[in-house]
C-alpha cells in the first residue's frame, strides 16, 4: 500500500503487476478508483457555466453521453483532465484525485462570480459515492449478469442509471486501460459488496501498478506526469477534445492562447507529446530525448516495460517537427543512449 493523494492505495494485490496487467488484457480486472472526485452540477445555466471552464462542446453533448475534456487556466495550461457526462437535469463530472483540491478552488472561484451575475448553477461533491472500474474483454459478460440493461447496446462513452447487484448505480462505458470496460458509480455503503460480487465471478483485483502500465500502452496521459498547468491541449495532442463550435467561439478560460496555437498549426506549439518504443533499458520520467546528433530535443514524462509488447515504451514531449511518427530518436538512460 502507498499514499496516493491522501488515499491508501494498493500498487498490486497478491499477483504481480505483469500478471495483473495481462489478466485485464485477456479477461477482466477491477480497480477501486474511489479516490477520483465525482461532481454534480445542477441549475438551468449549468452547461454555460461548465463550458466557461472546459474546452468541450457540451451544448451538443446528447443526454447519456460522456466526453473527455480539460479544465484550462488563463495561459492555456491544463489544470486537470476530466470526463463530463450529460444527465437529464445535471452534469456529472469525474476529476483526478491529485487535482481535487485545486480543481474545487478554481471551480468555486468561477462559480461564485457566475452566480453573482444572476446565473443559476450549483455544485455538489458526491463524497457519498465510490467508483469501481471493471476493465477487460470479459467485463461486459460479468457486469451483464448483475444489471438490468443490455450492455451490448451501450456505445463507448455513454452512461446510464441502472440497478447493479440490486442498487441504483451510474454505469459508464469507459476506462483508462485501452480495453473495453465500465466505470460504476455506486453508493459507498454498497461498494465493497459489489466488488466482492465481481471477485466471485472470476474478476481479479488490480492496483496502481497495472493501471499505469495499461494506460501507458494505450497512450493515455497521467496528470502530473504527462499533463500539467504548463502544457496546453495542443501540445498534449488533445486538440480533438476541443469541439468545432468551441474553436470558433472560444469563451473558455485560456481560449485565446489555445486557439492561437491551433491557428498557427505546427508552429503553434514549442513541444508535442509523442509515444516512444525504446530498445535497451526502460526510459523513465525526466530522461532526455536526443536527436541523431545527440542534441536534447525533449524529455520523457512516463516510461515503463510493456507487458503486452514485451519491450520498453515511453511517452514524452519533443520539439516539432521531430514529433512526427517514425522519427528516429534516442533516449539517455543512466548515461547510455538507446534508440
Amino acid at each position: 500500500m502507498v499514499d496516493f493523494c491522501g488515499w491508501s492505495m494498493p500498487v498490486m494485490y497478491k499477483d504481480t503487476i505483469m500478471n495483473s496487467h495481462l489478466n485485464v488484457r485477456t479477461k477482466a480486472g477491477v480497480f477501486d478508483v474511489s479516490h477520483m472526485g465525482q461532481l454534480r452540477f445542477t441549475g438551468k445555466d449549468r452547461v454555460a457555466f461548465l463550458e466557461s471552464l472546459v474546452v468541450a462542446d457540451l451544448q451538443n453533448l446528447a443526454n447519456g453521453c460522456s466526453t473527455l475534456s480539460v479544465l484550462t487556466n488563463e495561459n492555456g495550461g491544463i489544470i486537470d483532465d476530466c470526463v463530463v457526462t450529460m444527465g437529464e437535469k445535471y452534469l456529472y463530472v469525474v476529476i483526478n484525485a491529485g487535482c481535487f483540491d485545486k480543481d474545487l478552488v478554481h471551480i468555486n472561484k468561477h462559480l461564485q462570480a457566475f452566480k453573482d451575475s444572476g446565473k443559476d448553477v450549483s455544485l455538489h461533491v458526491m463524497d457519498d459515492h465510490a467508483l469501481l472500474a471493471l476493465q477487460g474483454p470479459s467485463a461486459m459478460d460479468v457486469l451483464g449478469k448483475l444489471c438490468e440493461i443490455d450492455l451490448a447496446k451501450m456505445p463507448f462513452m455513454t452512461s446510464i442509471i441502472s440497478d447493479v447487484n440490486g442498487r441504483a448505480c451510474r454505469v459508464t462505458r469507459c476506462g483508462y486501460t485501452g480495453e473495453d470496460g465500465f466505470e460504476i458509480s455506486v453508493p459507498s455503503a454498497y461498494a465493497v459488496a459489489l466488488a466482492d460480487v465481481f471477485l466471485e465471478n472470476g474478476v481479479l483485483p488490480a492496483g496502481l501498478g497495472a493501471r499505469d502500465t495499461l494506460r501507458l500502452e494505450a497512450g493515455l496521459c497521467l496528470y502530473g506526469n504527462d499533463l500539467d498547468e504548463t502544457v496546453s491541449p495542443v501540445e498534449a495532442g488533445l486538440t480533438w477534445t476541443i469541439g468545432k463550435r468551441r474553436r470558433e467561439e472560444g469563451g473558455f478560460v485560456g481560449s485565446e492562447t489555445i486557439l492561437a496555437q491551433l491557428a498557427a498549426g505546427i508552429k503553434g506549439a514549442e513541444r508535442r507529446r509523442v509515444g516512444l518504443a525504446v530498445t535497451g533499458a526502460p526510459a523513465r520520467e525526466n530522461a532526455p530525448i536526443l536527436d541523431a546528433e545527440g542534441n536534447k530535443v525533449g524529455v520523457v514524462t512516463s516510461g515503463t516495460f510493456s507487458p503486452s509488447l514485451k519491450k520498453p515504451i515511453a511517452m514524452g514531449y519533443i520539439k516539432p517537427p521531430m514529433h512526427k511518427a517514425g522519427t528516429d530518436l534516442g533516449v539517455e538512460v543512466r548515461g547510455k543512449v538507446s534508440p
